[in-house]
């Protein structure tokens, strides 16, 4: 599991092998189980999350009813807005699988950059890229439809169709689940002609 987070890191920066070891010391990997909450609503927190193996999800929870908005798989990060602002968490994030996560808070994260300077390069890269990136999913999902959106999952994130369960999924595409299962037919259909 090192191995995937080194590879990961190599692609911004280059580590000693005492600044691995001195990653490695900070006790980072977490096992988590399945159905874990790693946030509340409410709840103030300071940690952010590296997922290593495994899948979160972040939801609210809107007159009764679970809304996604994202799913955080294999090499991607999580920092909840409440981290930067302060405040209480808006939203819940839990484990849809046994994962294996990076939990970092700002304190750990501003011992290692004072320590080794070019962490902070590479979370400034990283996160450079994560804002990129999430503007054009954002932008995506904006001003496409439903069976678009669907479409655009298959083709980036094709894996997501076989984790999460159908009612999840079809909250995140922001429809009914039995929309989806319409909408997958009738893809189906024209596939098949």
């Amino acid at each position: 599991m090192e191995n995937l987070l080194f590879d990961f890191m190599s692609k911004y920066i280059t580590l000693t092998e005492e600044e691995k070891t001195a990653l490695l010391s900070m006790n980072l990997f977490h096992s988590v189980k399945k159905g874990t909450v790693l946030l509340k609503e409410g709840q103030s927190s300071k940690e952010f999350f590296f997922v290593i193996k495994g899948c979160i999800r972040v939801y609210y929870i809107i007159d009764g009813e679970e809304k996604t908005t994202a799913f955080y798989t294999e090499l991607e990060a999580l920092t909840p807005h409440c981290v930067i602002t302060k405040t209480p968490s808006d939203y819940f994030v839990s484990c849809l699988e046994d994962s294996i996560l990076l939990i970092s808070n700002t304190e750990l994260t501003e011992e290692a950059n004072n320590k080794f300077p070019k962490f902070e390069l590479m979370c400034r890269m990283f996160s450079e890229e994560l804002l990129a990136k999430q503007q054009i999913d954002f932008d995506e999902f904006k001003t496409s439809s439903p069976e678009q959106r669907y479409l655009n999952l298959l083709e980036k994130r094709p894996d997501l169709i076989q984790r999460v369960p159908q009612h999840q999924l079809a909250s995140f595409l922001g429809i009914q689940p039995q929309s989806l299962s319409r909408l997958r037919a009738r893809i189906m259909e024209k596939k098949g002609r």
